[in-house]
């Protein structure tokens, strides 16, 4: 998985590791603390330059170290500045203690702050390391700015805010822009640490990437410089077989819906031919309200064993109102050594029953299994992941997707799509009006359609997630499922990541 270092998030552990690693290459570390303490103060005097007081929230550590240098920046140019710190300043230690003796300005305990209208506050109080939940006091003082709605300039990460899950621990401030350095953390992406940053800006700081390199994981955000080589490609000679065939299982009469925007997703997506498997029940309005989508018989597993005699049928999406149920199961199991997206009711269909599904689809290497569960269906296929709290929701995708040998695709306003080889992605692209009714039919299609033209899993799942934001973002706010699958697109990368 080829990634950019721009899009590529660093855990605080690995941070923590980057930082130890540039002060034994020799660079020194006060350098760099002095250069991200200006780049909080440029962003504090651009953003914000008719401030009446800028007011420094200074931690014990070498969050606060940032904060002094920023302090001191300002009140150099001309700011009407005041430091409030947490602990007790002669006992900080290295780079954090040289900052502090350098500021020159007013100087107060952090319980003495009152919010004024007015102020701008700096938060410097703890960075992405932060490791425990706040004391009480702190927690107040947090609660108390968030009220006033004075405006925060964040220092690495809102504190409180947890960098590797995006939890707060227990509050956080709700930053209007936050200044982190060299590359952004999980915390930044994941909800709610998102929506609590308020804009992000990644100031480079000077540490070389190829130390940055050496200490990079699994985990980076969901663009397209991760999948775009793997993107179906069509040539003078592609016609209908070559770009690939997908099936969607239809529910009964009563719930077919579902699985028409699945398949038409399917096809606006790219795949040359979309079938539509349905009970002889469901035929006629199947029949009735399709053009370009076949319809075919379906019944039973015996049927689906005839069905599955033509080799060209190459990839499945099983679930959107299919119906929970033993039926459900028998189809998934049959399906071990197609491409199958799983959604919905075919995810729901397992539970109690989840490792049955994850036997029979163990030795697929490399895995043909897409995942797409909400929050409560993970939750029915991974209980025992899904009342880790001290997991995030990157880790417990990552755990799911190793147990099951699966893609697992976490839905929700940060998916998180996850391989068992421990890779993992988080998408931010995908706007809060697609959360509506069938959106989540529409991507099992999408990702169904990219795995029948030939994508890996993988990309096919984290490509699908994309373009699922893309087609919402054409469509605007109001949108209906309708809507989100007419407006599909194949993708067209035009920009070099």
């Amino acid at each position: 998985m080829k990634q950019r270092s721009f899009y590529h998030l660093i855990t605080p552990a690995a941070m923590a590791a980057v930082d130890r690693d540039a002060a034994r290459s020799g660079i020194d570390s006060l350098g760099l603390m002095q250069k991200a303490g200006q780049a909080v103060s440029a962003a504090a005097l651009r953003l914000f330059p008719d401030a009446m007081r800028m007011a420094v929230l200074c931690g014990p550590g070498n969050n606060g170290g940032d904060g002094y240098i920023a302090a001191e920046a300002l009140r150099m140019s001309g700011v009407d500045v005041q430091v409030f710190h947490l602990g007790d300043p002669a006992l900080l230690k290295s780079d954090a203690s040289s900052a502090f003796l350098a500021y020159r300005g007013k100087l107060r305990p952090l319980a003495e702050y009152v919010p004024c209208s007015g102020d701008l506050v700096i938060d410097a109080l703890f960075g992405a390391g932060l490791g425990r939940s706040l004391e009480p006091p702190v927690v107040e003082i947090i609660e108390a700015i968030n009220a006033a709605s004075v405006p925060v300039v964040a220092v690495d990460l809102p504190s409180g805010l947890d960098g590797l899950t995006g939890h707060p621990r227990p509050v956080a401030f709700q930053a209007c822009h936050t200044v982190t350095f060299m590359a952004r953390k999980p915390g930044h992406v994941l909800m709610p640490g998102r929506a609590l940053c308020g804009s992000v800006e990644v100031f480079g700081i000077g540490i070389p990437h190829r130390i940055l390199d050496a200490h990079r994981g699994e985990v980076a955000v969901n663009t397209p410089s991760v999948w775009e080589g793997s993107l179906p490609k069509l040539t003078g000679s592609a016609y209908k077989f070559t770009r690939g065939h997908l099936t969607v299982f239809s529910g009964p009469m009563s719930a077919t819906g579902a699985a028409r925007l699945s398949a038409m997703a399917g096809l606006k997506a790219g795949a040359g031919l979309v079938t539509l498997a349905a009970p002889a029940e469901a035929l006629a309005v199947n029949s009735a309200q399709t053009t370009a989508v076949m319809v075919k018989e379906v019944d039973d597993l015996s049927t689906l064993r005839d069905y599955l005699q033509d080799t060209r049928m190459s990839a499945f999406v099983l679930g959107p109102g299919f119906g929970v149920g033993e039926k459900a199961r028998a189809f998934a199991l049959a399906l071990r050594d197609r491409k199958l997206v799983l959604d919905a009711d075919g995810i729901s269909s397992f539970k109690d029953k989840s490792q049955d599904l994850f036997a029979y689809f163990a030795k697929n290497v490399p895995t043909q299994l897409v995942m797409t569960p909400h929050e409560g269906e993970f939750a029915r296929l991974f209980p025992e992941i899904a009342k880790d709290q001290t997991l995030g929701k990157v880790q417990k995708a990552q755990a799911a997707a190793k147990c099951s040998n699966a893609i697992v695709v976490y839905k929700g306003a940060d998916t998180v799509i996850a391989s068992p080889d421990g890779a993992a992605l988080i998408n931010e692209n995908a706007p809060p009006w697609l959360a509506t009714a069938g959106s989540g039919d529409v991507l099992a299609g999408i990702i169904g359609g990219l795995l029948a033209q030939g994508m890996p899993a993988f990309e096919a799942a984290a490509a699908g997630v994309y373009m699922h934001g893309e087609a919402a973002l054409r469509v605007g706010e109001g949108l209906t499922a309708e809507d989100l699958a007419a407006a599909v697109r194949p993708l067209q990368i035009e920009t070099a990541f």
